[in-house]
Formats: structure tokens, sequence, C-alpha cells
């Protein structure tokens, strides 16, 4: 089910901006990458949620999830196919800021202090909306294992993950679609 490069042109003609863009991190850049044109598109998806299964299925952690809500789409297709593959998994959101009212958590789904989560991420630039969601969801008590993200363009998210003892894996870098870091 998952077409790597099938994804890839999905990637190319629906996300991948050129242009002068400044990112959330506040970088100034000529490409973004606007991956909710792809993790909103039910023909990428599928792909999507099958290569990030790939990386989790042979050591399947309790749940997986991210910041909201760019990582919503990713969480619900990979429990998607989890489920149709009869897996077990469950997942969570991490919200930004918590909620005013009822119990006010940053972290919302059917998770229990202990249990181990994977971190799902539409585009890894920083990593600081990452860190966040791993902050949050290490203050309730979550085990978190690695970050899984659509696409790393390379500046600087992979080495703040590993100096915090996490593992970046990704579908694709930049250097994927030809954009050369530093050049």
């Amino acid at each position: 089910m998952y077409d790597r490069e099938h994804l890839k042109s999905l990637v190319r003609q629906h996300a991948l901006k050129f242009g002068d863009f400044t990112l959330a991190s506040g970088k100034k850049a000529t490409y973004y990458l606007d991956c909710r044109q792809v993790t909103l598109l039910a023909e990428a998806l599928p792909s999507v949620a099958a290569g990030m299964l790939e990386f989790i299925e042979h050591d399947m952690p309790e749940l997986v999830g991210g910041m909201a809500i760019g990582a919503d789409p990713i969480t619900a297709s990979i429990l998607t196919l989890a489920g149709v593959q009869q897996k077990p998994l469950r997942g969570i959101m991490v919200r930004k800021e918590a909620k005013g009212h009822g119990t006010k958590k940053f972290v919302e789904g059917p998770y229990k202090e202990g249990e181990r989560v994977v971190i799902v991420e539409d585009v890894v630039t920083t990593g600081g909306s990452s860190l966040a969601a791993i902050e949050h969801c290490e203050a309730v008590g979550l085990k978190v294992e690695r970050v899984l993200a659509i696409v790393d363009r390379l500046e600087g998210g992979r080495e703040a993950f590993e100096a915090k003892g996490y593992k970046l894996e990704t579908l694709f870098t930049v250097e994927d679609f030809g954009i050369k870091v530093g050049a």
C-alpha cells in the first residue's frame, strides 16, 4: 500500500511551493511545504499512513499522535490502517494550549500513564512543534519513543531531537525533492 514514488509525486504536486516564505520557526525560506495539502487528500493519506505504520509495526507502541491540528489527519490515518490490519493502536491529540473548560487537558485521548507513544508530524524544520508535544506527553506520564514525519527540511530538527534522546524517522527529506540545504 505504501507507494513511495507516488506519494513523492503528490507532495511535489500539491505541497511544495516556491517563493518567499516565513516559516513557523520564524526563518525565511525560498520554498514552503504545505503538507496539509497532502494529509487532507484522500489519494495521498493512505500512503502516508502505510509508510509511517511500517516504521512502527515491528515494535508497536500503544499510542500515536502529535500536535493538533497538523498531526490529527496523520494520526487518524495511521489508526484507521492499523484497525483494518487488526493491529492494536490508540491515538492522542496534543493541544497547543490547555482547554479553558472541562478537564483542561493538553493531551486528549484514551491513554494511561506509562504507555509508549510515537509523535507524528507533517514537516520538521527546527522540531519546535514536536518538542512541545513531547513535553506535554511526558508531563502526563507518557513515554515518548521517537518522532515520525512526512518531510524533514534538514534545518536542525533531527539534531534537536537527538540532543533530547529522540530519533527522527521521515518518509522524505527535502533533498528527495532536489532541494539542496545550505546551497
